[in-house]
């Protein structure tokens, strides 16, 4: 277990692969922490340095008083990099992880060398929507949530497995406070203008079925940034790389190839 001690945070973090090889970043999603990406990780190609860590308020990090600004997130996460002395990663961003992404790679380009946009957009939902998930969870906990929240996360099928079950626990599970702040920071993201202005390769990933983000959101906000390619997963929602592990892993694999990073 490695824990970056930043200085008014201390942040969970999970190291794989070949600790010289090019760096490649994973930010999970809204109520996960970085079991996300369990199915990925070993389908990636050898020669990579995979680097996973939970945001403030989610899985071991800690969890300080919210609401949380998207800034400090992508502060956060700006500081781990900074620590572990990466340069040059692709950065793959999942839900609010995608939002991470885009802010990162606005502020600092010496970071970031690639996005992997994955079920995000430069503005999800309206902030009273958010405000109204903050209430709910004050008022009866993130289990007031969980149904509604899974069947936007799968497609139908994954929902009738027993492996849904384990998805809706980790959710239930994360910490209130770490939840709603988080649900602050995207409520008050609106970053069409600033990931307009960026120019590096960029792949979009979006599931058919996501009720969160929609695959015509996603593509709208890859579409911001020139040259950019779009990749949609059928049969899947919010999380297809849980789902649909395996023709997310070969789009990432190939997104990797076509910019150098392999």
């Amino acid at each position: 277990m490695h824990i970056a001690d930043l200085g008014d945070i201390k942040l969970h973090y999970r190291e794989d692969g070949d600790p010289d090889g090019a760096p490649i970043v994973f930010a999970n999603s809204l109520g996960t922490d970085l079991r996300l990406w369990d199915k990925i990780v070993p389908r990636l190609p050898e020669g990579l340095r995979i680097i996973r860590f939970d945001k403030r308020g989610h899985g071991l990090s800690d969890c300080p008083p919210g609401p949380y600004s998207m800034g400090t997130l992508v502060r956060d996460t700006e500081r781990l990099l900074d620590h572990l002395q990466v340069k040059d990663c692709v950065f793959v961003g999942l839900s609010i992880g995608g939002m991470i992404a885009q802010g990162l790679a606005v502020k600092r380009l010496d970071l970031v060398r690639a996005l992997v946009l994955s079920n995000t957009a430069a503005k999800i939902g309206q902030p009273q929507m958010w405000q109204d998930r903050i209430e709910a969870v004050k008022q009866d906990g993130i289990e007031a949530l969980a149904d509604a929240t899974m069947e936007r996360w799968f497609a139908r099928p994954f929902r009738e497995t027993a492996e849904m079950t384990g998805w809706r626990n980790m959710m239930t599970r994360q910490p209130e406070e770490g939840y709603m702040g988080c649900c602050a920071a995207i409520a008050g993201t609106d970053f069409y203008t600033p990931t307009s202005g960026l120019r590096l390769p960029t792949l979009g990933i979006a599931g058919s079925d996501d009720g969160s983000t929609p695959p015509d959101l996603v593509r709208e906000t890859v579409d911001l940034i020139p040259g950019s390619k779009f990749h949609l997963i059928r049969r899947a929602g919010h999380i297809p790389c849980v789902e649909q592990s395996e023709n997310y892993a070969d789009a990432l694999i190939g997104f990797l190839k076509e910019v150098g990073h392999l």
